[in-house]
């Protein structure tokens, strides 16, 4: 996994390892500068005539890391211009430092750029510190560098970006890459942020997780395979060994999200999927999934006995019946619960079923809910627009009311649970905004449930496989092309050969060459 970090923890990391570790701030400083000048020399390698660059410095530490790069390219023979920004008798102690000793180097500072197009141009005006939108004489430096040509470079976070939320404060700096120091910050991969940063680099410059003395941050993701993350299996088990989903989906004319969530949790390991859904789809789920065990309404007491795990929601509906069913497997169900979509819905509009069920989960039961922004806005009786700007703490504030895991899903889809990290996926592309994709989820994180995982665990590991598996599907055909099914089908691919590494911010995508999309998908798709 990797860390993300808010502003308020990197400061006190940076302060730990000065403090209590001992490493001087200089130090610090320094080795920032020469992961950017690194950067900034792979970036010009081999390109002849004068290189010119200009650097974007305010007068806080961010600012003295600028003219530490300064001075550093300098000495490699780089023309290095520095635009200093903003007022010298509030400067920082390491700023005035830095200024202090690039005063005996050949680099002119100035108060505005000298020209109008530089090999590279280096952001140094705010860093992680910023707080209020961008406006006055930052605002107007923040206007003029972006209209200025050349590749731009971060150094820790594009100016004008959020550190926490990633949220646009005004006006920010887009840049062609960033690098950032000790820890990824959480602005650099949440939305819109993530699409200012550019290609992130993470540079170690001795802020480590020795600097946390106790204090671990509060979010993470995870990037490794996938292969060290699912449940183990057992070479001597049976279909009973790898578990039982009970999938409550499905109404008349809406088939497709039983079929969508019983291929997910069959392609993600699961023994056993027995689908309790109106009779009129039997056909339809005997030709699309024959390994599934078909009931009816009348069927679900006996599927719960028989389940290791209850699944309902996916193309429910809201009708009588389907309120029935929600309110048997909350009565009568004392097994794991993931509840989706119709189900959510249903359940935002019976306060007494809620309570019902947020009293199970803080008893124990194991309950895991999978809402998108709207849902997610019912259950809490607040605004959509309430939930986007803080996505983590409604999800989490979902979670703590109910005793549960909630997946909050959009663009970005975080992990909440009772006193724990959030975990947020960072896999996944917009080809998966797609009807079905959420049916998929469903399947895969009851399929995780079923084979004994913990209930945050499966949630987070679902979410990382789903994602994986749109991104093979975006490598495979683009985005553009991306339906649900896929996914599903894809869910084997990324599951099943551990070697199937596809994009994540900061990586390249590696192609799976040995089994083509013909071939997984037998043909589907016009491949």
């Amino acid at each position: 996994m990797k860390y993300l970090v808010s502003a308020s923890e990197m400061r006190e990391y940076d302060s730990n390892t000065i403090e209590k570790t001992g490493i001087p701030a200089c130090v610090l400083m320094e080795r920032a500068a020469l992961a950017a000048a690194e950067m900034i020399e792979e970036r010009c390698a081999g390109r002849s005539g004068r290189r010119h660059v200009l650097v974007m410095a305010g007068m806080g530490n961010n600012g003295g890391d600028g003219l530490a790069v300064a001075r550093l390219l300098s000495e490699k023979d780089y023309q290095v211009e520095v635009w200093l920004v903003g007022d010298e008798a509030k400067a920082s102690a390491r700023w005035i430092q830095q200024r202090e000793i690039l005063r005996n180097y050949p680099v002119e500072c100035t108060d505005r750029p000298k020209r109008q197009e530089y090999a590279v141009l280096v952001d140094a005006l705010f860093g992680v510190g910023l707080s209020r939108a961008v406006e006055g004489i930052y605002g107007e430096a923040v206007d003029v560098f972006r209209n200025l040509e050349g590749w731009r470079l971060a150094l820790d976070m594009p100016s004008g970006i959020d550190t926490d939320t990633g949220r646009i404060l005004g006006r920010a700096v887009e840049a062609d890459a960033t690098v950032t120091f000790g820890f990824c910050k959480r602005g650099l991969v949440l939305y819109p942020g993530c699409g200012y940063a550019g290609e992130v680099r993470i540079a170690d410059i001795g802020i480590s997780s020795r600097s946390f003395y106790g204090g671990k941050p509060g979010m993470f993701a995870y990037d490794e395979d996938i292969s060290a993350l699912l449940p183990e299996r057992d070479g001597g088990g049976n279909k009973g060994t790898f578990g039982k989903v009970l999938l409550v989906a499905g109404s008349v004319n809406m088939a497709g999200a039983a079929v969508l969530a019983a291929k997910a949790a069959y392609r993600t390991g699961a023994g056993m999927v027995k689908v309790i859904t109106p009779p009129e789809n039997r056909i339809i789920l005997q030709q699309a999934v024959p390994e599934a065990l078909l009931g009816t309404c009348g069927d679900l007491e006996a599927g719960m006995a028989w389940a290791d795990v209850i699944a309902i929601g996916p193309g429910l509906g809201k009708n009588r019946e389907a309120l029935a069913c929600l309110e048997q497997v909350i009565r009568e169900g004392g097994k794991p619960l993931l509840v989706d979509a119709d189900g959510l819905n249903l359940l935002s509009e019976q306060p007494e079923l809620f309570e019902r069920l947020a009293s199970q989960g803080k008893a124990g039961r194991t309950i895991l809910l999978t809402p998108h922004v709207g849902e997610m806005a019912r259950l809490l009786g607040c605004s959509v627009a309430d939930c986007k700007a803080d996505l983590p703490a409604a999800g989490g504030a979902l979670a703590a009311g109910l005793g549960a895991v909630v997946a909050a899903k959009d663009a970005r889809t975080f992990i909440c649970g009772q006193e724990r990290e959030t975990c947020v996926n960072l896999s996944g592309n917009d080809g998966m905004a797609t009807a079905g994709s959420g049916d998929v989820l469903t399947g895969i994180v009851a399929a995780l449930l079923a084979q004994g995982m913990e209930g945050f665990e499966a949630a987070a590991v679902g979410a990382y496989v789903h994602g994986r598996a749109g991104d093979y599907v975006a490598a495979k055909i683009g985005p553009y092309a991306c339906t649900a099914g896929d996914i599903a089908e894809a869910a084997a691919v990324v599951c099943g050969r551990p070697s199937v590494r596809t994009n994540l911010p900061g990586e390249d995508i590696v192609r799976d060459t040995e089994m083509s999309a013909c071939q997984i998908w037998g043909g589907q798709n016009g491949l």
